[in-house]
């Protein structure tokens, strides 16, 4: 077909333009290139990275400066070299302490299977009231630990305590579970697990979830059974979250510090024989305004939680299946 000298004239105009950089149905002009400059991405970073230095930063580096100082309870400091270090590794309260920590990790432990066996169960289909339940164990995660550590303490509590109500109507003699040294440990880990089970659960609800029920069904067909279907199919895919709850929940457990000072206070008979690492800590920093050496302790609990958290990633390789 032949073209008019009118479309003709039409083309030439619209190709010189897109030489030019216009667009042919648009204005000729070229657009400015202010949003792919540096000093934008900078504005809209910067707020956070101010915030990331002023709040985590440098305060990191300043308890490290700290950690070689002796200081007063006036402000200060002394530089000591690696005597806080020296004095901290002699310390026979600071190798107590790093005991009763890790005891409590290794309860706090039993934690995950108790989440992975409720949240299956509020997984199953056809759960009746499932909402209500989910939001019942999620309650003491949004309750602040100061509440749940003064409840629990009546709970606990020797002479009109409910737990040693409960336990003599079937006969059975109570105690003074948090003034006793070998059962006041036990007590605050139980309720630590009790607190962090509302996490753990929702998670493993998000795990169970993402399985595809192609893999269960085909497994029935083969004639697996629910607790070979379990251990062959739920675990391994539950596996990723099963690292992640774990990873969080040692890094929470080696800081606990908020349940016992609630739950025993600073007179309890007990104390000396249960408290942890970071109420070691508080005792060096804020009573004994001895900040050098509070700072050391921290020093020593970040290299163990950072010791802990590396081995945890690389043992991952072997066991958690991410596909």
């Amino acid at each position: 077909m032949a073209t008019t000298p009118l479309a003709s004239r039409s083309v030439a105009r619209s190709a010189t333009k897109v030489r030019r950089g216009a667009s042919p149905s648009g204005p000729g002009r070229r657009r400015g290139t202010a949003g792919t400059s540096p000093w934008w991405a900078l504005l809209f970073v910067g707020p956070m990275a101010l915030g990331l230095g002023a709040f985590y930063l440098w305060p990191t580096v300043r308890v490290f400066l700290l950690s070689f100082t002796e200081s007063g309870p006036f402000g200060g400091g002394t530089f000591v070299g690696l005597d806080n270090y020296v004095e901290l590794f002699q310390d026979p309260d600071v190798l107590g302490a790093l005991r009763n920590t890790f005891v409590y990790a290794a309860i706090a432990l039993l934690g995950i299977p108790i989440s992975i066996a409720i949240a299956v169960l509020l997984n199953t289909p056809g759960l009746r009231l499932r909402g209500m339940y989910r939001t019942l164990y999620f309650i003491p995660v949004v309750t602040m630990p100061a509440a749940v550590g003064l409840v629990w303490r009546m709970i606990y509590n020797g002479e009109y305590g409910i737990l040693n109500q409960f336990l003599g109507v079937f006969g059975i003699e109570g105690q003074s579970w948090l003034t006793n040294p070998n059962t006041a440990l036990i007590a605050i880990t139980a309720v630590g697990i009790w607190g962090g089970l509302g996490t753990s659960v929702v998670i493993f609800l998000a795990g169970l979830q993402g399985i595809p029920e192609s893999l269960t069904e085909a497994a029935s067909l083969d004639g697996a059974g629910p607790i070979r279907r379990f251990f062959s199919i739920t675990m391994p895919m539950l596996s990723p979250s099963i690292f992640f709850v774990s990873v969080i929940g040692i890094i929470g457990s080696l800081q606990v510090f908020d349940l016992i000072y609630m739950m025993l206070g600073r007179n309890n008979p007990a104390l000396p024989d249960i408290r942890t690492i970071v109420f070691l800590f508080y005792e060096a920093g804020f009573i004994q305004n001895d900040r050098g050496y509070a700072a050391a302790i921290a020093i020593v609990l970040f290299v163990i939680i950072l010791a802990l958290t590396g081995m945890q990633f690389w043992l991952q390789k072997k066991w958690v299946h991410y596909e």
